[in-house]
């Protein structure tokens, strides 16, 4: 009788696990399909969009973890990298989708990010094996082929400013690995990036150009789908293999297409197919550490 039991709870966290998984990766894919909804629709300017995510973000964040350790969430020493990192992330993030839509922004920031943990990890002397050297050179030829000039090309300028946006995500991901207690890493991360937000005052957008619908996408980009979504992947990852956990990101920038073409009505072309199967297949090659291929 507990063995069954035991069967019976052991197959209810897996439920739960996979729950919380797709949840969170909806979150983030969540992400792009707000912002780019809010602008979109001109209900509010980046800058403005930024601001309100990162501070509601971090009033989340500091209330929840502060009210758990029971003390003031604050920003530290270690926490300037990751914390200006993530702030490098959500300016061009918000900026690059003026001219972007969901799923060419998404397709863009996820690559690029796992690239630059990858050259990070280069750089320090983690060298990949031939097979994911591969993987590496498809992939970043796969971005090539999607921001490639003509008449399908998304716009250059956005198109860099989100690989930016994706770098900076590579640099926060790479700096808060190994936190004692990610969650509580994340919430000061979000106070410092939103105290760094002042910087964007002069860049304000005018209260005619900051609607009331656009505020509140901004509020649930940064408690909902940034904010809780950060914590929610943070509790589900010691739940997951590594090859899992990395993985299952590549479903993000397909959950934001299918978004974005039912949601917000964008279309996709044969290039963003080609360039995003070329990425994929790069990326997955990446995650490859099978002892059969290890130069």
């Amino acid at each position: 009788m507990a063995a069954a039991d035991q069967s019976s709870d052991h197959i209810g966290g897996r439920w739960l696990t996979a729950l919380l998984l797709v949840l969170t990766l909806c979150a983030f894919a969540g992400n792009s399909l707000l912002n780019r909804a809010a602008l979109a629709e001109n209900t509010i300017d980046w800058a403005s969009f930024t601001t309100i995510r990162l501070i509601s973000g971090a009033i989340l964040l500091a209330l929840l973890l502060g009210f758990r350790h029971g003390h003031a969430v604050l920003p530290r020493r270690d926490t300037i990298v990751p914390a200006v990192a993530l702030f490098l992330y959500a300016v061009s993030f918000s900026f690059a989708y003026v001219s972007l839509d969901a799923a060419i922004g998404a397709l863009i920031l996820f690559p690029a990010g796992q690239l630059s943990l990858q050259m990070i990890g280069i750089f320090r002397g983690i060298f990949p094996t031939a097979i994911q050297w591969a993987g590496l050179l498809l992939a970043i030829a796969g971005l090539a082929v999607f921001l490639a000039p003509g008449d399908t090309a998304p716009p250059l300028v956005g198109g860099l400013i989100m690989a930016l946006a994706g770098i900076s995500w590579g640099f926060y991901s790479w700096a808060g690995k190994g936190a004692a207690q990610p969650a509580l890493a994340t919430a000061r991360n979000f106070v410092g990036a939103a105290l760094l937000c002042s910087l964007l005052i002069p860049l304000l957008g005018s209260s005619e150009q900051v609607q009331p619908t656009g505020i509140l996408l901004a509020i649930i980009s940064g408690t909902i789908t940034s904010g809780l979504g950060y914590i929610t992947w943070y509790a589900v990852l010691p739940r997951l293999s590594v090859s899992t956990a990395a993985a299952s990101q590549l479903s993000v920038p397909a959950i934001a297409a299918l978004g974005g073409v039912l949601l917000l009505g964008e279309t996709l072309n044969t290039r963003f197919f080609i360039g995003s199967a070329m990425i994929f297949a790069g990326i997955g090659l990446t995650m490859l550490r099978c002892r059969a291929f290890k130069s």
